[in-house]
């Protein structure tokens, strides 16, 4: 893992230091993981109910300050405030949804055998560490956090060095919602204190959403301590546009998929794979949607794109456009960073992109997308699996058979025909190959990480 100094939070609009926060001292840590052990001895045996009211009264909160929320989300890391305050009321949903569904996904499962009676248990595992990113900051840790809390666990969050207040106001939210003291706190940690945290007896699960190489460093030391993780790891998305597509619709999913969060999103569209017969007319007329988007202050509700998250990320971003230009791909719109202050970067649009290349083979974490021709679905297919990565694929075609076959064979987490893909709390979500593993949401997330328990009685 990587190392870091401190927790700052600096605006990416301009570039000013809003606030700085200490690494935490390992003996600072210890007691933490002892308040959060002491915690899961109380948390366990709370009922399903209180949890549940627990969660309701989370999304009240998260709606009596949806505004207040997004404009810490937009200071921080630089989202377009409409979509930070989205975000949040995002977050009111999964916190429903939970308190609705929570108790009867956990709830026993009888199972008829020859015994008297035997069932299938649910129970919670101890301490949880969430690893979060900074894109979503709100969003990521909320959906991991409500169905891992509902079940009995407790919650340590490491988040994104780069959004400790919005790690410090979910802290307070929660707090406020009634969830028993040091049941969710907060960790400013490194990346080498984590690696013991990781190890820590008390310590049972490690959920992480990030990048590749963090993953599988987080896999490796919870492998070895024998912990359970769940890894969310990134993609490059296809969206596949046949002939039979509504060209109208998806134009506008396309400019909205790539570039959601200013294109800083793990499932947004970000390998535009077209039909040869209709690529000379869906190309410019997406190309000029870019262009006319609205670039600069993500405060300002007409701003479309905002700056990117750091100056970091503008400059790796910056190489892998450079880089795939130099190879021979063809910038139709865009290519280079905004001058002045802030991390901004412009709408872009690569084609002609060369097989190896940046933007063929990474991920691109910015309002860049790349556009290929292909011949036929089975093309399609071909090239959309042919990334390192498998979280999600956007597919448009009105072809009930070409729906079927993309369906069964493009290697993804989710497939959404005709729509753009998106987390909803009703479904699970993850991904396969370098895109990680385990599940999010719906029935499924809720049950990784408890004990499932089998109970036989004679």
């Amino acid at each position: 893992m990587s190392q870091q100094s401190v927790f700052q939070s600096r605006s990416p609009t301009d570039g000013r230091v809003l606030e700085t926060f200490s690494i935490m001292e390992d003996g600072g840590i210890r007691d933490l993981l002892e308040d959060a052990h002491r915690a899961f001895g109380h948390r366990r045996v709370t009922s399903l109910p209180q949890r549940a009211a627990q969660l309701q009264r989370m999304g009240e909160i998260l709606l009596r300050d949806a505004d207040e929320l997004g404009r810490l989300i937009t200071t921080e890391m630089g989202k377009p405030i409409a979509e930070a305050v989205a975000e949040v009321e995002k977050c009111a949903r999964v916190c429903r949804y939970y308190a609705e569904r929570g108790a009867g996904f956990l709830s026993d499962r009888e199972v008829k055998t020859e015994a008297a009676r035997s069932l299938v248990r649910h129970e919670p595992l101890g301490i949880i560490l969430g690893i979060m990113p900074w894109n979503f900051p709100f969003w990521q840790v909320f959906r991991f956090a409500v169905p891992t809390l509902m079940a009995g666990n407790v919650v340590i969050l490491k988040h994104a060095p780069s959004v400790p207040l919005c790690a410090l106001a979910i802290e307070e939210l929660i707090g406020e919602a009634g969830v028993e003291p040091g049941s969710f706190q907060n960790l400013f940690a490194t990346p080498n204190q984590l690696e013991w945290v990781i190890a820590d007896d008390r310590v049972r699960g490690v959920s992480l959403t990030g990048s590749v190489a963090a993953g599988r460093a987080v896999a490796s030391h919870a492998g070895s301590a024998i912990k359970r993780s769940v890894l969310e790891l990134g993609g490059s998305d296809p969206l596949i546009v046949m002939p039979s597509a509504d060209l109208e619709a998806a134009l506008d999913t396309a400019v909205t998929s790539r570039t959601i969060n200013s294109g800083q999103s793990c499932i947004a569209a970000k390998r535009l794979l077209v039909s040869r017969d209709i690529y000379d007319e869906f190309v410019p007329r997406f190309t000029e949607r870019m262009a006319a988007l609205r670039v600069g202050d993500p405060l300002d509700r007409e701003t479309q794109i905002g700056p990117l998250a750091s100056e970091s990320i503008r400059a790796e971003l910056d190489r892998q456009v450079r880089e795939t230009i130099d190879l021979g791909a063809r910038p139709l719109v865009g290519g280079e960073p905004l001058p002045g202050p802030g991390f901004f970067y412009p709408p872009t649009v690569l084609a002609d992109v060369p097989s190896g290349s940046p933007a063929d083979r990474e991920e691109l974490f910015g309002p860049v997308a790349s556009v290929f021709a292909v011949e036929d679905a089975g093309d399609a297919i071909r090239l959309a699996n042919s990334t390192r990565y498998g979280l999600g694929a956007s597919v448009w075609t009105r072809g009930a058979e070409e729906q079927q076959r993309f369906s069964e064979e493009l290697e993804a987490g989710q497939v959404f025909v005709n729509a753009m893909v998106a987390s909803d709390p009703r479904l699970p979500f993850g991904g396969v190959k370098d895109s990680g593993y385990g599940r999010e949401l719906g029935r499924e997330g809720i049950l990784e990480f408890v004990n499932v328990k089998t109970v036989w009685i004679a």
